[in-house]
């Protein structure tokens, strides 16, 4: 009988959770902080990026995800799986690098915001599809029998490679999830929009890039990115209203209002929360509104669950 990691690594997974995993390395201040400053404070690592984000998320809401990424054979790269099981994650199917580090982060924070940040995350980019090799030797699927599942998918990974991923056999059958990692990247769920492939998470900012035009309402960026080929979308706006929308129409609802202690994250936590919600039977309506309320509960400072 194996350990509980060792038993992680392995079991069936409810979803994949395609994109960045590497560590958070974040130095937080008290002070308010200017170049060349030298203040006390502390300095945490923790296992982050986007993939890792809403796995960490679905993991919270009862379900089993799977990471498809590219970690370095270091030491690093072993504990940083190791965390990830720990917290309910199939780590078995991650593409190990013998010549790539495991990516890190590192950010600077003050009083005053985020002073600056450095992501250090070509392993990723350089492994390519390497990491999505279980779905087509037969791990997870093969070419003959494409993957029928659900995909979380993030923009971490090179345009070229999402647009094989947008047009590829290999996730025709699948549920797939787009999101954009950062509106610096939104333009990289092009080919998703193209192709009509897939659900797009996206903010009102990525859904203006993506479209090259500002919008002022969630709605009028969904129905316009409907218009423009995109298969189904729910774009956020901070507090304010929330769309998805679909060919049979557009559903809008209101997030709950709450105090702000932090944003970052907070898309990763809906994109997830809305997975989970729809994986455990809910109508469209009250899948929504669980989504908004467990990224209000996460903007506010707390846990969702």
């Amino acid at each position: 009988m194996g350990s509980p990691s060792q038993d992680r690594m392995n079991s069936k997974p409810d979803i994949l959770c395609i994109g960045s995993v590497l560590w958070d390395v974040i130095g937080r201040s008290a002070s308010a902080m200017r170049q060349g400053s030298d203040v006390p404070g502390r300095i945490t690592r923790l296992p982050g990026g986007v993939a890792m984000n809403i796995a960490m998320t679905l993991a919270r809401f009862g379900l089993t995800p799977a990471l498809l990424t590219a970690v370095g054979h270091d030491p690093e790269g072993d504990e940083l799986l190791a965390a990830c099981a720990a917290r309910g994650m199939v780590t078995g199917l991650v593409y190990r690098s013998d010549d790539l580090p495991t990516d890190r982060y590192m950010a600077v924070e003050g009083a005053n915001g985020l002073i600056a940040a450095i992501a250090d995350a070509h392993s990723l980019e350089a492994a390519g599809a390497k990491i999505l090799a279980p779905l087509s030797d037969g791990r997870l699927a093969s070419e003959h029998a494409p993957y029928q599942g659900r995909v979380a998918l993030d923009g971490n990974l090179t345009l070229a490679l999402l647009s094989d991923i947008a047009q590829s056999p290999l996730f025709a059958s699948a549920d797939l999830r787009v999101a954009p990692a950062s509106p610096g990247k939104a333009e990289r769920l092009f080919p998703f929009v193209k192709q009509g492939r897939g659900t797009l998470y996206v903010n009102l900012e990525e859904a203006g890039l993506l479209c090259n035009q500002s919008f002022k309402t969630s709605r009028a960026a969904a129905e316009t990115l409907l218009n423009r080929g995109a298969a189904r979308v729910l774009v956020t706006d901070g507090g304010a209203d929330a769309t998805e929308g679909r060919p049979d129409g557009l559903l809008t609802q209101t997030p709950p209002q709450v105090l702000v202690a932090r944003v970052t994250g907070a898309g990763d936590t809906f994109m997830a929360a809305h997975i989970a919600s729809e994986a455990q039977g809910l109508a469209p309506a009250a899948a929504l509104d669980r989504a908004l309320k467990a990224a209000a509960t996460y903007v506010s400072g707390e846990t969702p669950s």
